[in-house]
């Protein structure tokens, strides 16, 4: 295997993260709408904190996506 196919499969596997990142972000969205529903006042306080756990969900994602753009382009 040269290093042109290692760079590709590194790639491909780099971009496989952003499924771990759907699963976060679903997992975080279907708990702050539970507590939404359990606890209606507090809904300002559920949505700052569901934000904060998106973006963090996300930046697994765009690691991942950054990663695999400078295995190909390198």
């Amino acid at each position: 295997m040269d290093v042109q196919s290692a760079a590709l499969i590194g790639a491909g596997i780099a971009v496989l993260s952003g499924i771990g990142a759907g699963v976060g972000i679903g997992i975080v969205s279907g708990k702050t709408v539970e507590s939404i529903a359990r606890q209606p006042d507090a809904a300002g306080k559920f949505t700052s904190i569901f934000f904060i756990g998106v973006a963090m969900s996300e930046a697994t994602a765009i690691y991942g996506l950054v990663v695999s753009l400078l295995l190909l382009f390198r």
